[in-house]
């Protein structure tokens, strides 16, 4: 039986995510920064159909040591771990980017960035002893270089994101390693993280252009995660993007705006 671990799994993308393995059939591991919420998304996983093994464990990704705590906790309960998704993130508060603190900069930075690489390199370290294994790191906005306000140091994370796993993935042809990371480019998904940051301390009020925006391109995260599951299951290519909104879809949106009207501001 298959396993897998997910940061940032009690909510959102990431709870998408494990509920989706959960319903074929993996070992699924996932992690959030507080015990409560851990046990809470678990004891509601746990009541989806599935017959591998529901478990969690606390870890703040910015901390390599507890990273380490955590694939040593997947290992004991799964034996290997066959793919692990690096979900775990925070959002920017509604700042400019000279408006932004040393505390809010650090703990983005620390999360979004410094997160993403203490998980990809145990990941690694534990996938080239095992001798095969796939990670996937997930995108964001300022992945393909657009530009918000805003959003000015969570789009530099992510460009960042972006630009390591593709040098970890050239790393990894180098040393013909059994190994594939990848991204994940889910979109502009329908969750409180568009309206809350700094792990949901700090609430962001929309403009009504953004919102329409969000409207129009905007889906709730269980759609998408079945479509990155899958695109996940199907997968052997080093280096590829899985990506929920594609130029085509996104035109194909606006172009169909005026005859199906969503709201989920409502």
């Amino acid at each position: 039986m298959k396993s897998v671990v997910i940061t940032g799994g009690t909510r959102g993308l990431g709870y998408e995510l494990a509920k989706q393995f959960r319903n074929k059939d993996y070992n699924v591991v996932i992690c959030g920064t507080k015990d409560e919420t851990v046990n809470k998304a678990i004891e509601s996983l746990s009541n989806e159909s599935g017959k591998g093994l529901i478990t969690g464990k606390k870890c703040n990704v910015s901390q390599l040591k507890e990273v380490e705590a955590l694939a040593n906790f997947a290992k004991e309960k799964c034996g290997s771990i066959d793919i692990w998704i690096n979900n775990a993130g925070v959002n920017q508060s509604h700042k400019y980017a000279w408006e932004l603190d040393e505390k809010e900069i650090d703990s983005l930075l620390n999360i979004d960035l410094k997160g993403t690489i203490n998980v990809t390199n145990v990941a690694m370290r534990n996938m080239i002893e095992q001798n095969y294994g796939a990670i996937y790191n997930v995108e964001g906005h300022g992945s393909n270089d657009s530009f918000q306000s805003f959003l000015s140091l969570y789009g530099t994370a992510k460009r960042a994101v972006t630009y390591y796993t593709d040098a970890v993935a050239n790393e990894i042809k180098e040393k013909n390693l059994p190994i594939i990371i990848c991204k994940l480019s889910p979109g502009i998904m329908i969750t409180d993280f568009l309206t809350s940051a700094n792990g949901q301390s700090h609430q962001i009020e929309l403009s009504e252009k953004t919102k329409k925006v969000f409207n129009i391109l905007g889906d709730y995260p269980d759609e998408i995660a079945a479509f990155l599951v899958q695109g996940i299951e199907n997968n052997k290519v080093n280096g590829k993007r899985i990506a929920w909104l594609t130029g085509f879809k996104i035109a194909t949106r606006f172009m169909t705006a005026g005859l199906n009207k969503r709201d989920f501001f409502k």
